[in-house]
C-alpha cells in the first residue's frame, strides 16, 4: 500500500507562511542592483504575491516582466514637463484629500479629454500612478480612483487601444495598487464602453469596481463609507469646494519632481549579492519608497 502525500495548504493569514512564501520569491529573482533591491521590499513582493494567489513561481515571471517594462519604459524618469499638456483641463490629478484609510486619491474626468496622442495619455496614466505612490503614507500601499462620468458620450469614449494598454499596465506593472475604484454616474451608453473594456480586467480589478449614482442613497453610502463628505468634492456628492487649477498643481508637481530625483540620486551603480542583473531591469520609482 501507498501512503497519500498531503499536499500542504497556504494560509494568506499565517504570518509565518507568508514570510516563508516572501523569502521564497526573494531567493527565486536572484541579485539585485541597490535600485531594483529597493523597489523590491518586502511590500512590494508582498503585492505580486497577492495578485498570483502567493504562487512563487507566477509572481516571479510577473515581477519579472515588470521590472524589464521599468527598464524599458523608465517611469521614475518621467517628470511634470513630459506631461502637463495632458494635464491642463483637469481630466486627471491627485486630490489635496485623501480617503478614510489615508489612501491618495486620484479624480479622473473622461469628458474632459483634451488629446488624441495614445502614448501621451499612457504616459500621462504612469506619471499619475508614480506620483500617487509617492504620496502615500508609510505602510500604506494602495489608492483609490474616483472616476467622474457625468455627461459622458460615446463620444467621450477611451479608444479601445489605448484602454487596453492602461488597463494593462495597471494590473501588470502595478499590481494591487488600486484599493478601490468609483465610477460616478456613469449614463446608461456607458454599458457598451465598459461591456468592451470588461473583456480586458482581470476578476480581481473588477471586485474593486463600485458604480455609484448622485440620486442613489444606498450607492452613495458606499462612496461616503470610503470618502468623507466634508472633503469630498461637491460635484460627487460632497460639501468640499475645491476646484482644479493647473497653475497651482503645477507647481505642486514640480515640487514631487524635486522630490523623486532626490530620491533616485542617492543610487550608485552598486550591486549586493552578484552580477549586475538589475541594471538591465532597475527602474523602480517612487513605488519603492513607498513599498518599503
Amino acid at each position: 500500500m501507498f501512503s497519500r502525500k498531503h499536499a500542504s495548504h497556504f494560509n494568506s493569514n499565517d504570518a509565518g507562511q507568508r514570510e516563508a512564501k516572501i523569502n521564497e520569491l526573494k531567493s527565486a529573482i536572484g541579485p539585485l542592483s541597490a535600485r531594483t533591491e529597493k523597489y523590491c521590499s518586502e511590500a512590494c513582493l508582498t503585492r505580486y504575491l497577492e495578485a498570483r494567489n502567493w504562487n512563487v513561481i507566477k509572481s516571479k515571471k510577473m515581477l519579472e516582466e515588470s521590472l524589464k517594462w521599468r527598464a524599458t519604459y523608465r517611469p521614475e524618469d518621467i517628470r511634470w514637463p513630459d506631461v502637463s499638456v495632458e494635464a491642463e483641463t483637469g481630466k486627471m490629478y491627485r486630490a489635496n484629500f485623501r480617503d478614510r484609510e489615508g489612501r491618495a486619491v486620484v479624480i479622473m474626468r473622461p469628458t474632459k479629454e483634451n488629446t488624441k496622442s495614445h502614448d501621451g495619455q499612457v504616459r500621462f496614466l504612469v506619471y499619475a500612478l508614480e506620483n500617487a505612490i509617492l504620496s502615500l503614507p508609510e505602510g500604506q500601499e494602495k489608492m483609490v480612483w474616483l472616476i467622474d462620468f457625468t455627461g459622458w458620450t460615446m463620444a467621450h469614449a477611451t479608444p479601445i487601444k489605448t484602454a487596453r494598454e492602461c488597463t494593462s499596465v495597471l494590473q501588470n506593472y502595478y499590481p494591487e495598487r488600486l484599493g478601490t475604484a468609483f465610477l460616478f454616474n456613469p449614463p446608461k451608453v456607458f454599458e457598451t464602453f465598459y461591456k468592451a473594456i470588461k473583456y480586458f480586467l482581470d476578476p480581481r480589478s473588477i471586485e474593486k469596481l463600485n458604480f455609484v449614482y448622485l440620486k442613489d442613497e444606498e450607492s452613495m453610502k458606499v462612496l461616503y463609507k470610503c470618502i468623507d463628505p466634508e472633503v469630498l468634492p461637491v460635484e460627487f456628492g460632497g460639501r468640499n469646494s475645491v476646484a482644479y487649477n493647473h497653475e497651482d498643481y503645477s507647481k505642486l508637481m514640480m515640487e514631487d519632481d524635486i522630490k523623486t530625483s532626490t530620491f533616485w540620486a542617492d543610487d550608485a551603480k552598486t550591486v549586493k549579492h552578484g552580477p549586475l542583473i538589475a541594471d538591465v531591469m532597475p527602474q523602480s520609482s517612487q513605488i519603492a519608497a513607498k513599498a518599503s
